[in-house]
C-alpha cells in the first residue's frame, strides 16, 4: 500500500513539474512578445532575439509576420496579433494562444514598425530555426544566410546544430558559416580557428572576409599573418579553379564543334563535297527539337523530361532525309566541280533559312531543358560545371564512338571506304556507288541534325543558328586532318580550349581571328592537318 502511495505521489510530482515547465515556457514566450508592444526598434530587436533564444516553434510564424510587416499590437490589451489578407478580408490570429480572431479592424491595432536593422534581426532569427529544419535544402539555405551575415553570437548555435547534422552538403554549409562567424569573435584563438577552415574554401566571398580581417588586424600580428597567408593560398586555388573552369568551357565548346564537324568531316573529308548548307542541317535539328517538344507538351506532357532524347533520332531522320534529297537532287551532278558545288550549297542554305523563317518566323524559339540537364555540379571547391555542358560533352563522345563503329565495323562503312579510295574499282566489284554516296551524305547530314539537338540546349534556336558554327567546323576538319576522325576529336578539343583561354585577353571575335591565323600558319607546314591520311585514301 505504501509503495502505491509513493508511486502516486511521484506521478503527481512529475505532472506538476511538467506543468510548471510548460507554464514557464509559456510565460517566457509571453514576456518576449511583450517587447513588440513598445514603440522602439531596439525593443523590437530585443524581442526578436528573446524569441530566437527560446527555440519555441510558435515563434517562427510571429517572426515571419514581423518580417513581412503583418505583426500588430491590439490597443485595448497590448496582445500581439499577426494578420493575413484572405478573400478581401483582414483576418487576425493571437500570437500567444494561436486563437483565430476572424475578421478584424486594423484601426483597433498598432502595426509593429520595422526597419533594416529589424529585418536583419528577423532574418538571423529565422535562420536559427531553419538550421534544424527537417528539409536539408532549408538547412543549407539557413547556413548560407548566416554566412552572408556572420556574427559571433551564432557560434554556439552552429556548433550545436553541427553535432546532429547528417547531410554532407548541409554540414559543409554550416561549417563555412561557423568559420565566418568565428572571424567576428573577440578572441584571437577563435578567429585563428576560423581562418584555418576558410583558407581551404577558395571562393570570392570568403576571400573578401579574409581581406577585411587582414585590414583590421595589426600588421605583424599572428592574426594578420594567418589571414595574409590564407589569402595568398586562396588566390592560388582561385586561379587554379578559374583555369579549370576555362578548360572545361573549352572542352564543352570543343564538344559542340565536334558535333557540328563530324557530319562535315564525312561529307567534306570523305566525299570531297564543300557543303555550305551543313550549318542549316544543324539548324533543322534544332527546330526538330522545338517541334517535338511542342507536340509532347500538347499531347503527352508527362514525357517532357525525355523529350530531348526523343528529339535526337527524329532530328537525325529529318536532317538526314534533307541531306539525301540534296545529294540525289543536285550534288550528284556536280561531283568533281567544287566551285559549282560550293555556290549551289550556299544557295540551298539561303533557301532553307528562308523556308524556316516562313514556317516558324524570324524570332528565336524556346527549347526547354529537362531537369537532369539543368543546374550545376561541383566537382571540387570553387569548380562548378553546368550539367547541360557535361551532358553535351558525353553526347559528343557517344556520337563520335558510334560514327567510328559504323565506319569501321559495318558493311556500309566498308563500302563507303571502298568508294572513297577507288570509286571505279568499287563499282566493278558490284558496289552501288550512287546509293553509297546518298547514304554517306545522309549520315553526315543526320549527325549535323543531332548536333542541332545539343545546340538547342545552349544557344538560341533561330534560322541563323548554323551560320555561327560552319566556319569553325571547317577549321576543325582542316586542322585535324581531312577525313581523319581521331584528328577531328583532337582538333575540336584543342580549338575549343584555345578559344576559351584567348577570350579573356583578346575578346571572342579577336580570339577567333588569332585562331584562324594560327591555323593558316600551321597548314603551311602541315598541309594535311594533324593526322594526314596515308595510302590510296590520301592519293585520291
Amino acid at each position: 500500500m505504501r509503495v502505491g502511495r509513493l508511486s502516486a505521489l511521484a506521478l503527481l510530482l512529475f505532472v506538476a513539474l511538467a506543468s510548471f515547465g510548460r507554464d514557464a515556457r509559456a510565460d517566457a514566450f509571453t514576456d518576449a512578445l511583450a517587447g513588440f508592444a513598445k514603440d522602439s526598434y531596439s525593443d523590437t530587436i530585443a524581442a526578436v532575439e528573446k524569441l530566437a533564444a527560446l527555440g519555441d516553434p510558435r515563434a517562427a510564424p510571429v517572426l515571419r509576420a514581423l518580417g513581412e510587416g503583418n505583426l500588430y499590437v491590439r490597443k485595448s490589451d497590448q496582445a500581439v496579433v499577426f494578420v493575413r489578407e484572405q478573400d478581401g478580408k483582414t483576418l487576425g490570429t493571437e500570437a500567444a494562444s494561436g486563437k483565430a480572431l476572424g475578421e478584424i479592424k486594423t484601426d483597433e491595432f498598432d502595426k509593429v514598425r520595422v526597419n533594416n536593422r529589424v529585418r536583419g534581426a528577423v532574418q538571423a532569427a529565422l535562420g536559427t530555426f531553419n538550421l534544424v529544419h527537417p528539409d536539408p535544402k532549408t538547412r543549407i539555405d539557413a547556413a548560407r544566410a548566416l554566412f552572408q551575415s556572420p556574427d559571433a553570437g551564432n557560434i554556439p548555435l552552429l556548433e550545436k546544430s553541427l553535432e546532429k547534422e547528417t547531410d554532407p552538403a548541409a554540414k559543409s554549409a554550416k561549417e563555412l558559416a561557423l568559420a565566418a562567424s568565428r572571424l567576428m569573435s573577440d578572441k584571437p584563438e577563435v578567429r585563428l580557428a576560423g581562418i584555418a577552415h576558410l583558407k581551404t574554401v577558395a571562393i570570392p566571398e570568403v576571400r573578401n572576409l579574409l581581406l577585411r580581417v587582414a585590414g583590421q588586424a595589426e600588421k605583424g600580428s599572428p592574426l594578420h599573418t594567418a589571414a595574409t597567408e590564407a589569402i595568398a593560398s586562396m588566390d592560388s586555388q582561385i586561379r587554379l579553379a578559374r583555369n579549370a573552369e576555362i578548360f572545361f568551357q573549352g572542352l564543352s565548346l570543343g564538344s559542340v564543334l565536334l558535333l557540328a564537324a563530324i557530319g562535315l568531316a564525312i561529307t567534306f573529308g570523305v566525299m570531297g563535297v564543300i557543303n555550305m548548307a551543313h550549318g542549316e542541317m544543324v539548324m533543322l535539328g534544332a527546330y526538330t527539337t522545338f517541334v517535338v517538344q511542342q507536340i509532347i507538351r500538347g499531347w503527352m506532357p508527362e514525357l517532357m523530361e525525355v523529350s530531348v532524347l526523343i528529339a535526337v533520332p527524329m532530328a537525325f531522320v529529318v536532317s538526314g532525309a534533307v541531306g539525301v534529297g540534296l545529294e540525289r537532287g543536285v550534288i550528284r551532278h556536280l561531283y568533281g566541280r567544287p566551285i559549282e558545288t560550293l555556290l549551289m550549297t550556299w544557295g540551298v542554305s539561303m533557301i532553307l533559312q528562308q523556308a524556316v523563317r516562313l514556317a516558324f518566323g524570324s524570332t528565336n524559339r524556346e527549347v526547354t531543358s529537362p531537369s537532369w540537364m539543368s543546374g550545376t555540379m561541383e566537382i571540387m571547391s570553387g569548380i562548378a560545371l553546368t550539367q547541360n555542358r557535361v551532358v553535351i560533352i558525353l553526347f559528343g563522345l557517344i556520337v563520335f564512338g558510334l560514327v567510328v563503329l559504323v565506319t569501321k565495323k559495318t558493311w556500309f562503312g566498308l563500302q563507303m571506304r571502298a568508294v572513297t579510295q577507288n570509286r571505279a574499282m568499287a563499282a566493278s566489284m558490284g558496289i552501288r556507288t550512287g546509293r553509297i554516296d546518298a547514304m554517306t551524305f545522309g549520315l553526315g547530314s543526320g549527325i549535323a541534325g543531332m548536333a542541332g539537338v545539343a545546340l538547342a540546349q545552349i544557344d538560341n534556336v533561330s534560322p541563323n543558328l548554323g551560320q555561327g558554327y560552319i566556319v569553325d567546323s571547317f577549321m576543325v576538319v582542316v586542322f585535324g586532318g581531312v577525313g581523319n576522325l581521331l584528328g577531328l576529336l583532337l582538333g575540336s578539343s584543342i580549338l575549343g580550349v584555345v578559344n576559351k583561354f584567348l577570350e579573356p585577353f583578346a575578346g571572342a571575335v579577336l580570339g577567333k581571328i588569332f585562331v584562324l591565323v594560327a591555323i593558316i600558319v600551321f597548314i603551311q607546314f602541315r598541309p594535311r592537318g594533324l593526322f594526314a591520311l596515308k595510302g590510296r585514301a590520301a592519293e585520291a
